[in-house]
C-alpha cells in the first residue's frame, strides 16, 4: 500500500487539500466544535526532542508510513485564562482562554478533563475569533453561547497569565499533515514580586484518524527523551503556582448520622446532603448539554422540599418560606425537563407512525420537532434568567446559612430521638398511600393514580431520609416504591404528552411558526397512542399497588416498631451519676479533685437499689461496667429476628418506659409530627409541615 492510499485509508479523506484541511495544529475555524487529541509531556531539555526529530525520517515503526518532519514558524503566545470572579467556568468544567491572532482575539473554551494514562489528553476544544476583543463574544456562536449560560451576568475578569516560547514541528505522511509537535518554553506570571514559574513541555496534537498509528511513535520520542506524562495543564500548573485552585461546593457540615440521632442530627445530615447536591448540578444545568444534569438539579430541589416538610418540627421557622421558593424554582425546571422528555420521544413517535401516517411522516414530524424545540428554548430562556436572578442568590443563600447552623437546642422536635419521632412519620405516610391507592383502584381515573404517585414519592422520600435508622427493610422496601413510582412517572409522562400534543393542536401557534395539516393529523394519532400506553401502565400499576401490604411492609413495619422500642427504652432509662466539678482547692487543704456524686433516690426500689441501666449516649468506655444491662437492651439493627426479646424489654420497662418518660418522649414525638412547635425567642412563626402534591408533581 502506497503512503497516499495509507492516509486515505487512516484519515476516511482523500489525500490533498482535504487532508490539508483537517491537519492537527491549524485553528479550527470560527464557530465550529473539536475534538482535541493531544500528547503533553514534561521534559527537562528540549534538546533530545530536537534530536529525535532529526532522525525521524531514518526511523521504521510496523504499520505506519514514512514520517517526514518541517520546522515551523516559532510563535511567542500569551495566553490570558479568565473565569468570573467566583469561577463559574472553571466548576463548570471548563477553562476560558484568549489568545491575540494578528489584529484578532481567538477565545478558546477547553475542557478540563484529566489525562489519560500515558499523558493522553482528548477533549473538547471550541474557539471563535473576535476582531474587537473579549467583549464583543455573544450568546450565539459555540463558545458564547456556553459562556453566556455558565457565566450569566457574573463580569469575566482575568485570574491567570501565561507566557509560552513555541517552536512547532509538522510531522507528515505522503505530505500530507498528521500531527504537530509542539516545543515549549513557558513561563507563568504568578505575582508583581515573586519570580515567574518556568516549565518546559512537550505537545503532541495529532488528528483523530492518526490517534492509533501514531502512538507507537509518541511512545519511543517519550522514551528516547527521558520526558513524564505531564500531570497537570498549563492552566492546572499556573494555578498551583500561583496558590490559585478553583473551589468546590460549600463546606456545609457533616453528613453522618450518629447511631443514637436526634431528629434534628438526622434532619440536618439530610438537608446538608441535598443541598449540595442541589448546587453540584446547577453548572450542568445552566450549560444545558446533558438534560441528565438538569433532572438531576429538578430531583435534589424535590428531595429538599421533602425533607423540609418531614422535618419541620426540627427546623426554624423560616425554613417554610424555603419550601416555597424551592416550589419556584422546581417549576422553571420542571417546563425545561417536560420539553426534554418528549424531543427524546421523538423517534418514538416517528415509530408509531409509521405504519399510518404515510410518505409524509418525517416531514410532518420534523415541523412539530421545531415547535417543541421553539418551546424548549423559551422554557430555557426563562430557567436561566431565573437562575441569574437576586430571588436565586437569596434562596442559594438562605440554603447555605440554614445547612450550616445545625441543629437548635431550643426546639424540642429537635431534641428527640430520631427512632421515636420517624415511627409515626412513617405509618402516616404509609397510611396516606394506602388510601390514595384505594381511591384510585376504584375511580380508574389517571388524576388518581397521579395523587398515589405524589403520595408515594412522600413515602419513599420518608423512608430515604430515615433508612440508617431501619436498615436494609427500609432500603428494600425503598426500591419496591421505585420501581411502582416508575410505572406510574411513565404513565403520567403519556397524559402530559398528550395533553401538551393537544394544546400545540387547538392553540394559537408561536409567531414564525405554522403547523400543516398532515402535521395536526400525526399529532391526534400519537395522542391517542400516548393514551394507549397510559391504559396499559395504568393496569399494570393497579396490580403493583399491592406491595403497600405486603411482605416487605410487613418487614418494615416491625423494624420501624423495634427501633421505636428500643430507643423509647433508651429515653426511659436513668442516667448514669455524672461525677462533681473538679473545685479548686485553697493551698491549705490537703486534697483536690472529684466528689463521687450521692446515689439519686430515684436509682433505688423500695427492695433496696436497682440495677442502673446504661447511659448509651456517655462514652464508651464505660460499657464494660455495664455489660449486663445493655445485654437486655434491644437492638434495632436485629431487624429480621423474633420480637421475643423486644417484648421482653417491653413487658419489664414498660411502666417505667410509660411512667417516666411518656409525656417526654410522646410530647416530643408528637412536636416531630408537626404539631406547633414551641417558637424561638428570636424567630417566630410556626414550621409549615404540609407538601402541597401539585408542586411536587
Amino acid at each position: 500500500m502506497s503512503d497516499e492510499d495509507r492516509v486515505a485509508a487512516t484519515t476516511g479523506r482523500p489525500y490533498g487539500t482535504a487532508a490539508k484541511a483537517g491537519a492537527a495544529g491549524s485553528a479550527a475555524p470560527a464557530g465550529v466544535d473539536a475534538t482535541e487529541v493531544e500528547w503533553q509531556f514534561d521534559a527537562l531539555d528540549l534538546r533530545p526532542v530536537e534530536r529525535w526529530l532529526a532522525a525521524l525520517p531514518s526511523r521504521i515503526y510496523a504499520d505506519v508510513p514514512t514520517l517526514t518532519v518541517l520546522a515551523k514558524p516559532s510563535r511567542r503566545l500569551v495566553d490570558r485564562y479568565v473565569d468570573t470572579p467566583d469561577w463559574r467556568v472553571g466548576q463548570a468544567g471548563f477553562v476560558l482562554r484568549t489568545r491575540q491572532r494578528g489584529r484578532a482575539v481567538e477565545v478558546t473554551l477547553k475542557e478540563t478533563r484529566p489525562a489519560e494514562p500515558g499523558g493522553l489528553r482528548r477533549r473538547l476544544e471550541l474557539t471563535e475569533s473576535l476582531p474587537s476583543g473579549l467583549s464583543a463574544l455573544g450568546p450565539s456562536g459555540p463558545v458564547g453561547r456556553r459562556v453566556h449560560a455558565v457565566a450569566g451576568r457574573r463580569p469575566l475578569v482575568q485570574v491567570l497569565e501565561v507566557r509560552t516560547r513555541r517552536q512547532p514541528f509538522s510531522l507528515r505522511a505522503a505530505g500530507a499533515e498528521v500531527a504537530e509537535v509542539a516545543l515549549d518554553d513557558t513561563t507563568i506570571v504568578v505575582g508583581p514580586h515573586q519570580a515567574p514559574a518556568r516549565l518546559r513541555r512537550v505537545e503532541v496534537e495529532v488528528s483523530p484518524g492518526w490517534l492509533d498509528t501514531l502512538a507507537p511513535v509518541v511512545e519511543d520520542l517519550r522514551d528516547s527523551a527521558g520526558m513524564s506524562p505531564a500531570a497537570l495543564s498549563k492552566f492546572e500548573a499556573g494555578l498551583l503556582a500561583a496558590g490559585l485552585s478553583v473551589p468546590g461546593p460549600p463546606d456545609l457540615g457533616p453528613t453522618d448520622v450518629p447511631s443514637d440521632a436526634t431528629m434534628g442530627d438526622l434532619a440536618y445530615a439530610v438537608i446538608r446532603k441535598q443541598v449540595r447536591e442541589l448546587f453540584s448540578h446547577e453548572p450542568g444545568t445552566r450549560l444545558g448539554e446533558d438534560p441528565e444534569e438538569l433532572h438531576d438539579m429538578r430531583v435534589a430541589t424535590r428531595r429538599l422540599r421533602a425533607a423540609l416538610d418531614v422535618f419541620a418540627s426540627a427546623l426554624p421557622s423560616r425554613a417554610a418560606a424555603l419550601r416555597e421558593e424551592l416550589r419556584w424554582i422546581a417549576a422553571e425546571l420542571g417546563a425545561v425537563r417536560d420539553l426534554d422528555v418528549q424531543l427524546a420521544d421523538m423517534a418514538e413517535m416517528g415509530r408509531w407512525s409509521e405504519g399510518w401516517a404515510g410518505g409524509g411522516r418525517g416531514t410532518a414530524l420534523a415541523h412539530l420537532r421545531t415547535l417543541l424545540e421553539t418551546e424548549r428554548e423559551e422554557a430555557r430562556r426563562r430557567l436561566l434568567d431565573a437562575l441569574d436572578s437576586p430571588r436565586w442568590e437569596r434562596l442559594a443563600a438562605a440554603l447555605v446559612a440554614l445547612a450550616r447552623q445545625g441543629p437548635g437546642k431550643r426546639l424540642p422536635g429537635a431534641r428527640v430521638a430520631a427512632a421515636i419521632a420517624a415511627a409515626p412519620l412513617c405509618e402516616q405516610r404509609h397510611r396516606a398511600m394506602r388510601s390514595a391507592a384505594k381511591r384510585a383502584h376504584r375511580s380508574q381515573s389517571a388524576h388518581d393514580f397521579h395523587r398515589v404517585r405524589i403520595s408515594g414519592k412522600r413515602f419513599r422520600y420518608t423512608l430515604e431520609f430515615t433508612s440508617t435508622l431501619y436498615g436494609q427493610p427500609a432500603v428494600r422496601f425503598a426500591k419496591t416504591l421505585t420501581q411502582l413510582q416508575d410505572t406510574l412517572g411513565r404513565m403520567q409522562d403519556a397524559e402530559v404528552a398528550s395533553l401538551r400534543l393537544l394544546a400545540l393542536a387547538t392553540e394559537p401557534a408561536p409567531p414564525g411558526v405554522l403547523l400543516p395539516p398532515a402535521t395536526i393529523f400525526v399529532m391526534g394519532g400519537i395522542a391517542e397512542r400516548y393514551r394507549q400506553e397510559s391504559a396499559h401502565l395504568r393496569e399494570i400499576a393497579g396490580k403493583r399497588l399491592k406491595v403497600l401490604r405486603g411482605k416487605t411492609w410487613q418487614e418494615l413495619e416491625a423494624a420501624v416498631e423495634r427501633a421505636r422500642r428500643h430507643a423509647e427504652a433508651i429515653a426511659a432509662s436513668p442516667q448514669y451519676p455524672r461525677p462533681s466539678r473538679v473545685v479548686a482547692r485553697s493551698p491549705g487543704s490537703k486534697t483536690s479533685g472529684t466528689r463521687p456524686a450521692a446515689p439519686s433516690p430515684a436509682s433505688e426500689d423500695l427492695d433496696g437499689p436497682r440495677s442502673v441501666r446504661p447511659d448509651l449516649t456517655s462514652d464508651p468506655a464505660s460499657a464494660d461496667a455495664t455489660g449486663a444491662a445493655s445485654d437486655r437492651t434491644p437492638d434495632p439493627a436485629s431487624a429480621d429476628a423474633p420480637d421475643t426479646a423486644s417484648d421482653r424489654t417491653t413487658g419489664a420497662a414498660s411502666a417505667h418506659a410509660t411512667g417516666a418518660a411518656s409525656a417526654h418522649a410522646t410530647g416530643a414525638a408528637s412536636a416531630a409530627l408537626g404539631s406547633a412547635p414551641a417558637a424561638e425567642p428570636a424567630d417566630t412563626g410556626t414550621a409549615t409541615t404540609s407538601l402541597d402534591p401539585a408542586a411536587s408533581a
